[in-house]
């Protein structure tokens, strides 16, 4: 018996969990009094629940499916499009203190008593919850996508439009794969025109049974209703259970696929060996050592302007125990993805070219490999890992909404009337992720968006907790100037025809034909280009042609190959700044490109606030010194000590100055203690052994 095309064990396996989480939900509600209660848990999470809450705010499915599709299309190299977040990690150990000493509810908050702003304040609520919109999108999608790849309609199901997309692009499947021999002239324009409706996402390898705006609301609705009622404190209890889902859904396929493949040995002969290259070809991947470092460095900058960042530490009880759990959750997560990462790789070896979406790939593999009951705890897995982030994220949105917007305009009632509209809040951030999810149809996009757009209020906060000479007006007009060029420009320009069809907007690399060596697979065997598997033998491989404003140039009718082109996909206005220089990127690779806009978003801040704090006014010594004393002032055992500790420092503030590396610059760089050596340089160890694991992985035979 099946229902949508999932069999009845599934589909109880699911409902029992939503039952679960539900009822967890209504326990924590019954302990939630206040708006400190529902937004920080009263500020005394211990270690165990910071570290599901850590990993399981940090832990989503759709990294998951970002990895393993990004994989799917250019090997282990692609896995970088998350787990360049390895390198950060260290960098919390001092993020996570600094969010528990200044003692705020909201990134909101730091901008209002930094700067004495309230209008500040508001401002990066606003931008946060426009932003939170993206980032509930790709929950949605991915959530939604994999579940779509598990209940697939069979070909007579499906309507007359459906099956001509899916006998379409098996054709185009078909053709792909003989090009390699070589094609007739009819079989060259038909492969053409193909090509460029795939391009256009009009070819479907499947449809499904599922209608995702009916999944998106009942998704919504369950997250909403246990949110809503314990807040916080039901995001940190339930994301214990849902940690433990997580785990299960990124381990339950690797045995099963590598069966199936013919253990590591089989998945060699699978697979091309450039394909295990840890750092990405230059040649063959978007995702070189150059791309890396350019991603890490604009995804640093933009850590700190996360918005469950601030809340997530300061429901911790003290420093400590918020350092511990976001050090140890992240790495849980670092190691997690490793498995990720090897499901790419089976995903390789067992799919490729079957998918015309590589962002179905985890869906696909799940109802190709799992039995009934294991794709029931794949489904809660995933839908847990989404859960786990979707609740904290939309409790610290609702913070935001209430503390930087809400009541400043509305002041001075009574802590319940908060509560109630911050509940309500929580409702409008999940309905504005759906509006995403069904406008952006692919998670790459999306996940290249997020990396730098928040990097537009993240430099302000890195340098506003070490330079006291930044100033609120270099703040406003880098943030307006970085809005332009890293989110209203790109998004106009995507929108409008003039742009989408100005040939100085198409322009594109050039062609590039290169030649590899790599170790023969078990097909060049079977085709009789080697004598046996792992040979050494030289491929030619075409780099076609990629867009450089535009993510994608193609033509606006497939069938006429003299008809104009068309940009789609992101509008690259940080490369187009550059060009303003002079720069030609036409004969930049891939990899180059990606690299450039990622340098430009990471660097571009930090100098406008430089050079404009030098030329406007600071704020006041005496806001200042009261700020840097809070932050300085280590968190008490007790309410009423942390109280006079803060208070004293207040009053006797150049004792506080004397720790200061620099003490007659304007820099608030005090000496580090012996714990903070130990934890930034130990953590820099566990990055060292995540890589070595990863790089044992692929190198097992």
């Amino acid at each position: 018996m099946s229902i949508w095309g999932l069999h009845i064990i599934d589909v109880s396996i699911i409902l029992f969990y939503v039952l679960v989480i539900l009822w967890l939900g209504r326990r924590a509600g019954k302990k939630t009094k206040t708006t400190e209660d529902f937004y920080l848990a009263g500020r005394k999470l211990g270690k165990f629940y910071q570290f599901f809450l850590n990993f399981g705010c940090s832990t989503n499915a759709d990294q998951a499916v970002a990895v393993t599709r990004e994989i799917y299309r250019q090997g282990i190299g692609g896995m970088w499009i998350q787990f360049l977040v390895l390198f950060l990690t260290p960098f919390y150990w001092f993020t996570t203190f600094l969010f528990r000493r200044v003692r705020l509810t909201t990134i909101g908050d730091y901008f209002t008593e930094r700067f004495r702003s309230k209008p500040l304040g508001g401002s990066f609520a606003v931008f946060i919850l426009l932003l939170s919109i993206l980032g509930g999108g790709v929950g949605y999608m991915v959530a939604g996508k994999t579940m779509m790849a598990m209940t697939p309609k069979p070909l007579e199901k499906c309507t007359q439009e459906e099956r001509l997309s899916i006998e379409q692009f098996r054709e185009y499947r078909e053709l792909r794969d003989k090009a390699k021999e070589g094609l007739t002239p009819e079989e060259e324009n038909r492969y053409f025109v193909l090509t460029e409706k795939n391009k256009k996402g009009e070819l479907k390898s499947f449809v499904s049974f599922i209608d995702p705006i009916i999944f998106y609301f009942i998704y919504a609705l369950i997250v909403a209703v246990y949110t809503m009622m314990g807040g916080f404190r039901a995001a940190a209890i339930t994301d214990a259970i849902q940690g433990v889902l997580i785990i299960t859904f990124s381990l339950i396929l690797i045995p099963i696929g590598l069966a199936k493949i013919g253990g590591f040995a089989g998945l060699h002969a699978s697979v091309p060996d450039y394909m295990f290259e840890l750092f990405g070809s230059v040649t063959m991947s978007e995702y070189a050592w150059y791309t890396i470092l350019a991603m890490a460095m604009a995804n640093l900058v933009s850590i700190v302007a996360v918005a469950p960042g601030m809340q997530t530490a300061g429901s911790a009880k003290n420093e400590m125990t918020a350092r511990f759990g976001m050090i140890v959750g992240m790495f849980f997560k670092r190691f997690i993805m490793i498995f990720w990462a090897l499901a790419g790789l089976l995903a390789i070896g067992l799919y490729f070219g079957q998918i015309n979406d590589p962002d179905l790939i985890w869906g696909f593999m799940t109802r190709d490999l799992l039995f009934p009951g294991a794709i029931g705890l794949m489904l809660v897995g995933i839908l847990a890992a989404n859960m786990s982030t979707l609740d904290a994220s939309a409790v610290s949105y609702s913070a935001l909404f209430i503390k930087n917007i809400y009541a400043p305009l509305r002041p001075g009632r009574p802590d319940k009337h908060y509560l109630n509209i911050g509940r309500i809040a929580i409702v409008g951030t999940l309905l504005g992720g759906i509006l995403v999810a069904l406008y952006i149809d692919n998670l790459l996009d999306l996940f290249k968006y997020i990396i730098s757009v928040p990097a537009i209020y993240g430099a302000s906060v890195w340098l506003g907790f070490l330079w006291r000479r930044l100033t609120k007006t270099a703040v406003i007009i880098q943030v307006v100037l970085c809005l332009m060029i890293y989110a209203v420009i790109p998004n106009l320009f995507q929108g409008m025809d003039w742009a989408r069809t100005n040939p100085a907007f198409l322009k594109e690399t050039k062609a590039q034909v290169v030649t590899i060596t790599t170790g023969a697979l078990q097909r060049d065997v079977d085709e009789g280009r080697a004598n046996r598997v792992g040979e050494s033998i030289q491929k030619e491989h075409v780099i076609p042609p990629s867009g450089i404003f535009f993510e994608q140039v193609a033509l606006t009718d497939p069938q006429n190959p003299d008809s104009p082109k068309r940009g789609f996909g992101r509008f690259n206005a940080e490369l187009w700044v550059v060009s303003w220089f002079g720069v030609d990127f036409s004969g930049m690779k891939k990899a180059q490109l990606v690299a450039g806009r990622f340098f430009f978003d990471a660097i571009f801040p930090f100098v406008l606030l430089f050079l404009i704090s030098f030329m406007t006014r600071p704020v006041p010594e005496k806001d200042l010194d009261r700020f840097f004393a809070v932050l300085h002032t280590p968190v008490q055992p007790t309410d009423e000590e942390d109280r006079r500790a803060v208070e004293d420092n207040i009053r006797n503030f150049e004792r506080v100055k004397k720790r200061r590396v620099f003490p007659r610059s304007q820099w608030e760089i005090h000496w580090p203690r012996p714990v903070d050596y130990l934890g930034f340089f130990g953590s820099w160890v566990l990055v060292g052994v995540i890589i070595f694991l990863l790089w044992l992985m692929v190198n097992i035979r």
